[in-house]
């Protein structure tokens, strides 16, 4: 009986123990393969979950950072409400539009329903820098506008070719009042055959022309 009972007692030890350490450690492998899986099989990253939830965080701060810049931009620039004569003068000719404050922010009004309201503001940061004679004053703000506007990393990122985009990186090893100018050029003449045209058809600026034109014969 005695010999029985320590049989049935190294048989149970037995069932509980793996049979050799090589199990053993293949079985501890298998979970710490189990638990990281995400992060050592490239065949499931695209769907593992670890991922997913750190692709909607890092687009929510891109999100939050694209909305906290947005805020920075002021709506419009101060100027007294437009003519009737300043009104029409603006389906004459693009320059015209652009050379009055009024003419600019109905114009960025239209850009922003397209979504290129950049556009606008890239080539007015342009024409803030040509003010300024501050050498510090410059290097800064060219900075700021490059950040802004040129860098891909930008939101705000407005579109230009890869030979404009070059010259930028040449004028930015010594920053002048001139740095963007064959970027402005660029961006104003897209803005004068892409977004006029059909700013001229919108309704932002029929809707303004008509209630000039009513006011005009009431008075």
């Amino acid at each position: 009986p005695m010999g029985s009972e320590r049989t049935e007692i190294r048989k149970r030890q037995m069932a509980a123990t793996p049979d050799s350490p090589g199990a053993a450690q293949a079985q501890l492998s298998t979970g710490n393969r189990g638990s990281n899986a995400c992060c050592f099989c490239w065949c499931c990253c695209c769907s593992c979950s670890c991922l997913t939830v750190r692709n909607q965080e890092e687009e929510r701060a891109r999100r939050t950072s694209h909305e906290l810049q947005a805020e920075g931009i002021p709506n419009c620039e101060e100027s007294p409400a437009p003519t009737l004569e300043e009104v029409n003068a603006w389906a004459q000719s693009f320059d015209k539009l652009m050379l009055t404050p009024a003419g600019r922010n109905a114009f960025r009004e239209f850009l922003r329903t397209e979504f290129s309201e950049e556009n606008m503001l890239f080539w007015m940061a342009c024409e803030e820098l040509k003010q300024e004679s501050n050498k510090s004053v410059i290097e800064e703000k060219a900075r700021l506008i490059y950040e802004d506007y040129i860098s891909i990393l930008s939101p705000k990122e407005v579109s230009l070719d890869s030979r404009v985009r070059e010259v930028i990186n040449r004028n930015m090893l010594e920053p002048s009042q001139h740095t963007f100018d064959d970027a402005q050029l660029q961006i104003y003449t897209l803005m004068h055959r892409d977004s006029y045209p059909r700013f001229m058809n919108s309704a932002i600026y029929k809707d303004l022309l008509q209630s000039l034109s009513e006011k005009s014969i009431e008075a």
